[in-house]
């Protein structure tokens, strides 16, 4: 059993940050937050700019991704229920040229981001799980940094594919190649040809924004070698914290 399956179970459909957290604080903290549904491209925040909330996802996915001056787009991170989505934001108050936009339809907690932030410097404990948190994505970063400038496409489309499946724990999810185009960096044209290539070699089924992951471990064989790199990142994700450690002991407990 992998990092990352044990921590599926552990507090479905928790945050995995929020269920890293001791219990008393987990749960004053999480008093303070009010459940919302992010529809698909919506905004959670844009480059430059304080974010007004932050989000600790419990469902769905996020993409992290930077445009260029010519109007291109391309995804350099992604966010599930592994963490807070605006954790680079309380490092410290330099620029984050980069915006967040929500894939799918979405859950997470949500509170004002000024008061997480005084949480942040105030506690220590949420403050070493973000900061856990925030080496293990920046990792990932320079993971996918290498994938999108080594990699073909069809690779990349499966490693991406992959990626989603885990966070979202399903087959099925809606995208549009329009949105893959974006988050491969890619031509729309190119990311057709290869999700065709993966359809046709049964992999996958696409129809209409739709796609069903047929083969799972198939994709995973044609996926470039930053998906097992990528994954095994993710399984770190708050390694050491002593709550999640004590369920990951108790894979019975809710």
């Amino acid at each position: 059993m992998n990092n990352w399956t044990k921590f599926a179970m552990v507090a479905q459909p928790s945050n995995l940050l929020l269920t890293a957290l001791s219990p008393s604080y987990r749960a004053s903290l999480v008093a303070r937050m009010r459940t919302v549904t992010l529809a698909p491209r919506e905004i959670i925040y844009e480059a430059d700019e304080v974010p007004k909330y932050a989000h600790f996802l419990t469902s769905g996915v996020a993409s992290i991704v930077v445009s260029m001056s010519n109007g291109a787009s391309t995804e350099v991170g992604l966010w599930g229920r592994e963490g807070l989505v605006e954790s680079f934001h309380l490092l410290g108050d330099a620029r984050i040229p980069n915006r967040c936009i929500v894939q799918m339809e979405s859950t997470a907690l949500r509170m004002p981001f000024h008061e997480l932030q005084r949480e942040f410097h105030d506690c220590a404990e949420l403050r070493n799980c973000v900061l856990q948190g925030v080496q293990s994505q920046t990792a990932i970063f320079g993971q996918l940094a290498g994938c999108n400038r080594l990699h073909e496409a069809e690779e990349r489309l499966a490693r991406w594919l992959l990626m989603v499946r885990d966070r979202t724990e399903s087959d099925n999810f809606f995208i549009t190649q329009e949105f893959l185009a974006v988050m491969l960096g890619s031509r729309r044209t190119t990311v057709t040809a290869a999700a065709g290539e993966l359809q046709r070699r049964g992999l996958i089924h696409y129809s209409r924004g739709r796609i069903h992951v047929s083969d799972p471990e198939g994709l995973e064989q044609v996926a470039c070698e930053c998906y097992p790199t990528i994954r095994e990142l993710y399984g770190s994700f708050y390694c050491g914290a002593p709550e999640l450690d004590a369920r990951m002991a108790r894979p019975n407990t809710a």
